[in-house]
């Protein structure tokens, strides 16, 4: 197994913890929880032997496991994220005041089933490494975002510019009914009056065969 062991923590108080195999671990767990320095948010990894012990400590909330060294460090952290999401939003404001090992009789429980899953479901990685993607997409969205306010092109012009095209499109839209309209007028006069000199033209024609504008020779 990739991960081995992991426990929760509030500053050098375990609250919850699960070992998959029987080692030291522990113990050298509860050093390191002495010595992480201040109070600040951390991502740290140590070494101790062929293992690696990575931490992760936030708003004084402290998640650690321990790894294989061939793990790195991408699943590990990926597992303490997800660990630590776990634990908040189980217990909330719970966990601020919480006696020695208070959740670890259900806690630990979900510690087992996340570590078996991170050590041994390919999908694991593939979600991580998904998310670290949409991570860099985000980044990239919201630096050429910044670009475009450093360019000045602030996003009020752009409605107003945006309205500006819809107006003109209206307009546009508008004109063209009406040209269509005047085009098929023209055309409807243009009919009439072809229609009207070709019957002229036939009647001087049949005028002049019945031998007068009455057609008397025609109409006898």
């Amino acid at each position: 197994m990739a991960i081995l062991y992991a426990l929760v923590a509030r500053g050098s108080v375990v609250l919850a913890e699960f070992s998959a195999t029987s080692t030291n671990a522990n113990a050298i767990a509860r050093q390191i929880l002495e010595k992480i320095p201040g109070n600040n948010d951390s991502h740290v990894s140590y070494s101790q032997d062929r293992y690696i012990f990575h931490v992760k400590r936030t708003d004084g909330l402290t998640v650690l496991c321990m790894a294989d060294d061939t793990a790195g460090r991408r699943i590990p952290f990926a597992f303490l994220e997800d660990i630590h999401q776990r634990f908040v939003k189980t217990y909330g404001r719970a966990v601020h005041t919480a006696q020695a090992y208070g959740m670890n009789e259900e806690f630990s429980r979900v510690l087992s089933q996340q570590l078996d899953y991170y050590s041994n479901d390919p999908n694991a990685d593939r979600m991580n490494r998904l998310k670290g993607e949409m991570s860099q997409v985000r980044n990239v969205m919201i630096d050429n975002i910044d670009k475009v306010l450093e360019r000045g092109d602030r996003l009020e012009l752009l409605v107003d510019k945006t309205a500006h095209m819809q107006g003109n499109t209206f307009r546009f839209r508008k004109q063209a009914r009406r040209f269509k309209n005047s085009v098929w007028w023209r055309n409807v006069k243009l009919t009439v009056a072809l229609i009207v000199v070709l019957l002229i033209i036939i009647y001087v024609v049949v005028a002049i065969v019945c031998h007068g504008p009455t057609l008397p020779s025609c109409l006898k």
